[in-house]
């Protein structure tokens, strides 16, 4: 296009401050398409107003059907809650605009269904869509792809994914519509066990066909503005998956876990070697090489900062280490970068629905006392 593609941003609360930053600084670190952020859509007129003068956005608009509506909009970025996704991004296809939603793709089967069929027409007239597993966007994890990718661990066997955090500890936390079904979808188990799903798809290179679990809520009720009100949602969740290539994975989401602020661990054992890594120490990497001799044997830690890493080249000297926002920053750069060649970006929101059927199997696996559901 002659002029720089205009982007509006849906929702303006955590993950659209984390958006507007990365809109913000892609162009300045890598080389993209130009953007201009156009508007930023929320409820509130006073606090989208606020929050867009803050966050770099040129106004703020509070009907995201006339925003989408718009010629000078190309991009909507949908980081409004799941409940919304559909609708929006539907809409948004529709009227022609590339759309990048926040994970997960929707709170429901059916959902995510309309979504990729939209996604399939909209793509036959070159209009793109993406969904957003930031993670896959750690330098470290897109390396340890690629380790994987080059068989430096033979045949993977087991891998061990879990995804912590206490911000709901204490039983006197508020209520939120994270910990409402009707909104949330569900709890830990839609919101960060659909990381450590996608994680274990994406680090393999495979798709899971089989799932058993169980979701469990410690807090059933928390203070309100009324008074207690219902938890509907899980506070953790555990499942066990198989994978197509053979691999067995575990997996298990807390936001009740004690002393963990935000650890995604993924341990990952093959016949030739293994991999670790936290996201707490998201600039490492534990790498085991099986081949060398037993003497030598042992984990060795790569502090993924060099310029030869995915994405590290474009910010700073090496051994500098970057953060959890700039996971934010690459997925937009490979988002426009797909724009930009006409590629189909990933993940595809076919990818996203895979990671919602995972969930649904065991969803239903632990309505069923942990029975065995095929994905």
């Amino acid at each position: 296009m002659s002029r720089p593609l205009g982007v509006a941003a849906i929702g303006y609360a955590f993950m659209g401050k984390a958006h507007s930053q990365a809109w913000r600084n892609v162009t300045a670190y890598f080389d993209v398409p130009a953007v201009e952020q156009r508007v930023l859509v929320g409820r509130d007129a006073e606090q989208v107003a606020e929050a867009a003068a803050r966050y770099g956005w040129a106004e703020s608009a509070t009907d995201w059907r006339e925003v989408i509506a718009r010629d000078d909009v190309d991009i909507v970025d949908i980081c409004a809650p799941g409940w919304l996704h559909a609708e929006i991004a539907i809409a948004a296809l529709a009227a022609g605009k590339h759309v990048l939603v926040e994970k997960p793709l929707s709170n429901t089967l059916a959902e995510s269904e309309a979504m990729v069929a939209a996604a399939q027409t909209a793509r036959e007239r070159g209009v793109l869509s993406m969904v957003g597993f930031n993670y896959r966007r750690v330098p470290a994890l897109a390396y340890a792809r690629g380790l994987i990718a080059e068989g430096r661990l033979g045949t993977v066997r087991e891998v061990r994914a879990s995804y912590l955090q206490d911000w709901l500890a204490d039983s006197e936390s508020p209520m939120t519509w994270r910990l409402r079904k009707e909104t949330a979808g569900s709890g830990a188990l839609g919101d960060i066990a659909s990381h450590a799903i996608d994680q274990v798809q994406y680090l393999l290179g495979d798709r899971v066909i089989e799932a058993s679990g169980r979701l469990h809520t410690f807090v059933g009720h928390r203070p309100g503005p009324d008074g207690a009100e219902e938890v509907t949602v899980d506070d953790a969740a555990w499942a066990t998956l198989v994978l197509a290539g053979g691999a067995i994975a575990s997996v298990e989401a807390s936001r009740v876990a004690t002393g963990r602020k935000n650890s995604l661990r993924i341990e990952i054992y093959g016949t030739e070697g293994a991999l670790a890594f936290d996201l707490e120490r998201l600039n490492e990497l534990e790498f085991l090489d099986a081949t060398a001799p037993a003497a030598e044997q042992g984990f060795r830690r790569i502090v993924v900062t060099e310029p030869g890493h995915p994405y590290v080249e474009a910010w700073w000297p090496q051994g500098h280490v970057i953060g959890w926002e700039h996971t934010f920053t690459h997925q937009i750069r490979d988002f426009l970068t797909a724009i930009r060649g006409g590629t189909a970006p990933s993940p595809s929101f076919e990818e996203g629905l895979q990671v919602q059927r995972v969930l649904a199997a065991i969803e239903e696996s632990a309505a069923a006392k942990s029975a065995i559901f095929q994905v």
